[in-house]
């Protein structure tokens, strides 16, 4: 089993859970090393001033704020440390939501919340409070040295946690949002929900897959045996759409599900340090 990530209480009122906080999702990709060509030697990296022209170790190294060009105010890791609050063993409920009232741009990190034995049947209670109200709750915890404001919802007879973003650190770009079409006509608006109805399925995480990484390791695999690479994907060539109306009635004449295939099973490529 997993390593717990973090092990304390949901404090509910006076009702205290004990938990243990388990990795619920973890990205997977191919991972790569840099090679030097030549010789097939994993190169290694260095941290280098260019002001002393040397290598610098680790132990001369400050953290730097830029406060204007090239001029930084110089912070030593240690301070910081001694900024990062205390570890916390407790995550105190502020309050519950809907979660329909919580955008999903805001989630960051998910976790599956295990009771300890002792737990159980608090955890059972909150659960099904929660399950019955519909609701999630919201809460305040300290996780790896930072204070962080998680979510915690019922999922397939559990609770998980999700911990979100400030804010603050939700970006803006430039534009978006911004309405500047007025004249979408009523015909095309009938068309594309018309399309779009005849794509409406249920959701199965297990139809998706990486194409791309599959293809990687097509390669690999190819290389390793001797073989040379697989030919490159086609892609489709678009173009901005002209005629709205004319694109729509063949992509419902063509009948396009975007049906996605069945994933091919990856092989387990050897893991390096």
């Amino acid at each position: 089993m997993a390593h717990a990530g973090w092990k304390g209480y949901i404090s509910f009122g006076l009702v205290s859970v004990p938990i243990r906080l388990f990795s619920a999702a973890r990205s997977a990709h191919i991972h790569f090393h840099e090679i030097h060509r030549t010789c097939g030697t994993r190169v290694h990296q260095q941290l280098y001033c260019p002001h002393d022209e040397r290598v610098v170790p680790r132990d001369e190294i400050a953290m730097g704020y830029e406060i204007e060009k090239d001029k930084y105010v110089l912070v030593d890791p240690a301070e910081l440390k001694n900024l990062q609050p205390r570890s916390s063993k407790a995550m105190d409920i502020l309050q519950f939501v809907k979660l329909s009232d919580v955008d999903p741009i805001y989630f960051e990190t998910s976790y599956f919340c295990v009771p300890e034995e002792a737990g159980r049947r608090a955890y059972a209670l909150l659960l099904d409070t929660m399950e019955g109200l519909s609701v999630a709750a919201i809460a305040k915890v300290t996780m790896y040295q930072r204070e962080r404001t998680v979510i915690i919802r019922p999922y397939e007879k559990g609770l998980t946690l999700h911990t979100i973003y400030y804010p603050n650190e939700i970006h803006t770009a430039a534009g978006y949002g911004e309405d500047n079409v007025k004249d979408v006509k009523k015909q095309e608006i009938a068309l594309a929900e018309q399309f779009a109805k005849a794509l409406i399925k249920p959701f199965r995480p297990e139809q998706f897959h990486d194409e791309y990484q599959q293809r990687v390791e097509q390669l690999i695999e190819s290389k390793e045996k001797g073989g040379t690479a697989p030919k490159p994907a086609e892609g489709r060539r678009l173009a901005p759409v002209i005629n709205l109306m004319e694109a729509l009635k063949k992509s419902i004449a063509q009948g396009k599900t975007n049906e996605p295939t069945a994933a091919r099973k990856p092989k387990k490529l050897k893991k390096t340090a």
